[in-house]
């Protein structure tokens, strides 16, 4: 099976899942929302298919697609996963920055430490 975190990150496809997102529609109707031409959004919705995103059925001489929520479900279960792992890896790096900023608790002098009476004799 293809990635289908891959295959719905592609712009066209994402807009296409979108459209889906309501009700069925025929290649013709979907086509009507892009620029490209009939046969690329067809391309675009067999690679959906292929991933297990959209179902296909054939009416006549129509093709109608739809959402397939078993797909989506695991398209979205794979986009939380990789923003859980993702975000832990970037508080992870937040947290190593921060400690290389500010590195280990520095003496900071006051006006006390550098008066007359806190000098030695060798100051």
């Amino acid at each position: 099976m293809l990635d289908a975190l891959e295959i719905a990150a592609e712009p066209n496809r994402r807009r296409l899942l979108h459209l889906l997102a309501s009700r069925e529609q025929a290649v013709g109707e979907l086509a009507a929302h892009f620029t490209v031409s009939r046969s690329a959004v067809s391309q675009h919705l067999l690679l959906l298919e292929q991933a297990g995103l959209v179902s296909a059925r054939k009416e006549g001489r129509n093709r109608y697609y739809r959402l397939d929520p078993a797909g989506m479900g695991r398209l979205r279960e794979l986009v939380e996963q990789f923003w859980t792992d993702e975000l832990d890896l970037l508080a992870s790096d937040a947290a190593a920055l921060a400690a290389q900023r500010h590195g280990p608790p520095q003496h900071h002098t006051t006006n006390s430490d550098t008066s007359p009476q806190n000098k030695g004799p060798f100051s």
